[in-house]
């Protein structure tokens, strides 16, 4: 008995009712964080007769409402309409795929008909987090931006590279040019190879 209040309360899901139907939804993939592609799970079933809201479970689950009902998920001003897919193996379970690339509280709309009755129910899974809290050993958006100062500290050298050969150019003395033409070369090799074993590296 203790069981089913512990994994209701883990996996976060969060239940409403319509008419004579329970609907329960939730994430497919918990913690979920942003840039992950991750789904919200629909579940619907018959309301059992006596029974409060919080003590109703998902049963005898009614399926073929793909077709009938849809899921429309809101973050602030930016709306998305997501087509129901069901599960070939458990009736009245249906996946709204998404990848939620913002952290933010979600909001999920069921939209349409169960049989005769009309839905127009908002819901709302759990909070997205942050894809960073769970990056180890560090956050992907700091290894770009190593990645993109290397990158910088290289193109750097290369146009200090491009104006030195411009300057010698300029010069009479051939002899001073070979030297330093040379000097240069040996320059550029160990600019390339040091970029060569961040790229190996990353």
């Amino acid at each position: 008995m203790i069981i089913p209040g512990l994994l209701g309360t883990a996996f976060g899901h969060t239940e409403d009712s319509v008419g004579d139907y329970r609907l329960e939804i939730g994430w497919m993939n918990e913690p979920v964080v942003s840039g992950e592609t991750n789904g919200i799970e629909l579940f619907v079933s018959p309301l059992e007769p006596g029974l409060d809201l919080e003590e109703q479970v998902f049963k005898d689950g009614i399926s073929g409402l793909s077709k009938t009902l849809k899921m429309q998920l809101i973050l602030e001003d930016h709306k998305i309409t997501l087509p129901l897919k069901e599960d070939h193996n458990i009736p009245g379970k249906y996946y709204a795929f998404v990848n939620p690339t913002v952290a933010g509280s979600y909001q999920a709309n069921v939209l349409g008909n169960i049989g005769n009755t009309t839905v127009s129910l908002s819901m709302h899974p759990p909070k997205v987090d942050e894809r960073a809290y769970i990056e180890f050993p560090e956050s992907s958006d700091l290894t770009l931006n190593r990645l993109i100062d290397g990158h910088t500290a290289v193109v750097g050298e290369v146009n200090y590279l491009k104006e030195s050969v411009d300057l010698l150019e300029k010069s009479n003395s051939q002899n001073s040019i070979g030297y330093v033409g040379i000097g240069l070369g040996i320059i550029g090799i160990v600019i390339a190879s040091i970029a060569l074993s961040k790229i190996k590296k990353k």
